[in-house]
């Protein structure tokens, strides 16, 4: 049977997330070889209201192209979490923006301070939505490195490349502390 990976990547409107959802459905789909696919849905405020992307990766056929049961969600606001953290399934992953999301005191899952790294790392908060894709690919593997930043770079608006490698490079640091915590 085929692995399928499903993602739902949220928060609000400006966060990127759906941006964020095609990146990572073209690095399994042009850079790895994989079958992909992406959905999204918004609010319909410009800024601010809800968006989430969701993406399926397999290796093999795609005969359901929406997320059924989540093996990652990755909220970056409060609304997201509290519409969608219920979705990731018992063992699956669920990733959190810790300064703008306040969980229940049973979370499980990582923590990490996105927008604010992204902040401290490239200047700019926008690029929140790299660091994420850098986290989630670090800590999940579904992608490759190399087939991510591919993707990152070809998105990446014309002399803001370095700036996302950063991002990016940021999020796959994170994971690895995750991943060997410090003694």
């Amino acid at each position: 049977m085929d692995k399928r990976t499903e993602i739902r990547l949220a928060g609000e409107g400006g966060q990127g997330m759906i941006l964020a959802g095609i990146i990572l459905a073209e690095a399994a789909a042009i850079y790895d070889g994989k079958q992909a696919t992406q959905t999204q849905s918004y609010g319909p405020e410009a800024r601010g209201g809800a968006s989430r992307s969701e993406v399926v990766i397999s290796d093999g056929e795609i005969d359901h192209p929406e997320v059924l049961s989540a093996d990652v969600v990755v909220a970056l606001s409060q609304a997201a979490y509290k519409k969608f953290a219920q979705t990731v399934h018992a063992s699956g992953l669920l990733i959190v923006d810790e300064d703008r999301v306040q969980t229940s005191e049973d979370f499980s899952g990582v923590k990490f301070p996105v927008a604010r790294i992204a902040q401290e790392t490239t200047g700019k908060a926008i690029t929140a939505n790299t660091v994420a894709l850098g986290l989630l690919v670090g800590l999940t593997g579904v992608v490759s490195r190399e087939a991510i930043e591919k993707a990152v770079l070809a998105r990446a608006p014309k002399g803001t490349e370095d700036m996302n490698r950063k991002a990016l490079q940021a999020g796959f640091a994170a994971a690895e502390g995750i991943k060997s915590p410090a003694p």
